[in-house]
């Protein structure tokens, strides 16, 4: 048998199994037997610890290998201080934000006019902001990624206009990995999914013009992630 007819006949193999309808499958295949259909993806994955400090770590040394900055602070105070402490090294003049129990906590401390996307507002006026503060649906060891959605972060144009994204974000949001990632997402929206969701994983970056790495080229040149 030739290579070309070993191809066809694994094609033709394959295609004796139905695949499920997206989002509809509750197992898969293995060589061996039918498996959970996370567990099975799982087996592919980069491994990411088992126990919360060990995901920390996980979390802590992915997002730092790919430019951005995470701290986890004991407690709110901490967490004002962190947050004052980049507002006096950059000098922020006005702080973008939107309504919510850390955001509130922390931002209405700072001293500085707060704009808030919460409502309708001016885009010009929003990318003229020093930083854009925001909440999370998640983080998730496995990548070092910030997941958010137009709910949980103040709509499509917070995370994204201002140079600085600092996300605040409290340790029983960090996820293992992209499954369980999904799961969140199926599980707090399936029923009326947001119109944005994206994993932020660094800050923008772009290798375009002779592969040299730029900061910032799309969007926040800098991430800061406050974990608490």
């Amino acid at each position: 048998m030739s290579e070309r007819d070993r191809i066809l006949a694994r094609i033709q193999e394959a295609l004796k199994l139905q695949a499920p309808k997206p989002g509809h499958a509750d197992t898969v295949h293995s060589h061996s037997a039918a498996m959970p259909a996370t567990n099975a993806m799982r087996q592919w994955l980069p491994a990411s610890g088992e126990t919360l400090e060990q995901q920390l770590a996980t979390f802590a040394k992915n997002a730092t290998d790919l430019k951005a900055e995470f701290v986890l602070v004991n407690n709110i105070e901490e967490m004002v201080r962190r947050v004052r402490d980049l507002q006096a090294v950059e000098s922020w003049t006005k702080v973008a934000t939107h309504r919510g129990e850390l955001t509130d906590l922390v931002c209405k401390q700072l001293s500085l006019p707060l704009f808030y996307t919460d409502q309708a507002y001016d885009a010009t006026e929003l990318e003229s902001c020093s930083v854009g503060i925001t909440h999370c649906d998640a983080l998730i060891a496995q990548t070092g990624s910030v997941l958010i959605t137009s709910r949980s972060a103040g709509g499509r144009a917070l995370s994204a206009l201002p140079p600085h994204h600092v996300v605040l974000a409290r340790s029983s949001q960090l996820l293992r990995d992209l499954p369980e990632a999904f799961e969140l997402l199926k599980k707090n929206y399936a029923s009326n999914y947001p119109s944005f969701i994206c994993f932020i994983t660094g800050p923008s970056r772009t290798g375009d013009i002779e592969r040299i790495l730029v900061l910032g080229a799309h969007g926040p040149r800098k991430l800061t992630i406050l974990c608490v």
